[in-house]
């Protein structure tokens, strides 16, 4: 079935290129497309509704941004990578939260830790599967992301988490996400943005900051 150029994840008023491209890089960064998969073009102007020039031009930008390669012989394909996707946005996701955590131990108010426990007591009682469980994780990050009060970094963690379909995933028990949450106040408070950093890396990847990271 074609697709509708009509998407929520990009300006109604962009071109049709800036939308094959939006969805493209959003697919490749997904992993919906995996590493080495072939783009055809006249596949993907069929999927999307478009002529052949708006998938060589978004094609073209996602080569320019290292997302795919382009070759005589096998055409155009998702870069590769030695790491599965989830794998790259866990490890991207860790070290731009722990930029921004040290940022914003810098900076704090009384009034936002106030709130930042507040958005994590919504997660305090919530059971294993609750259907608001994504959405209160995602306000209390996102809430952390705008201490740091630096607009670009709010910007990448929205596109980074857009990118991944419902939202980053964990295994670990939501008791144990919100206890950490909790350690991460408490940093934070203290305005101590080393342990901040520390506890926000462990909380993504499952393992400690190595020395002299970040």
């Amino acid at each position: 079935m074609t697709e509708t150029l009509i998407d929520h994840r990009v300006p109604v008023f962009a071109s049709k290129s800036d939308v094959v491209c939006a969805l493209l890089r959003e697919m490749i960064i997904s992993g919906e497309v995996g590493p080495g998969h072939q783009l055809k073009q006249r596949d993907l102007a069929a999927r999307f509704g478009v002529s052949p020039t708006p998938i060589r031009e978004a094609l073209r930008r996602l080569e320019s941004e290292g997302l795919v390669v382009s070759d005589t012989h096998r055409g155009t394909t998702v870069a590769m990578s030695q790491r599965t996707a989830a794998e790259d946005n866990g490890m991207i996701r860790a070290a731009l939260e722990s930029l921004g955590v040290r940022l914003a131990a810098r900076q704090v108010s009384e009034s936002e830790i106030a709130e930042l426990r507040a958005l994590n007591a919504v997660m305090a009682d919530m059971a294993e599967g609750h259907s608001g469980y994504a959405a209160a994780n995602r306000a209390f990050h996102f809430k952390v992301y705008e201490l740091a009060r630096t607009p670009i970094l709010l910007s990448l963690m929205r596109l980074l988490w857009q990118s991944i379909l419902l939202g980053p995933m964990t295994a670990r028990a939501h008791r144990e996400s919100w206890l950490q949450h909790e350690r991460l106040v408490d940093a934070l408070e203290a305005g101590d943005a080393d342990r901040a950093a520390a506890i926000m890396h462990e909380h993504i990847l499952g393992h400690p900051l190595a020395e002299g990271c970040c």
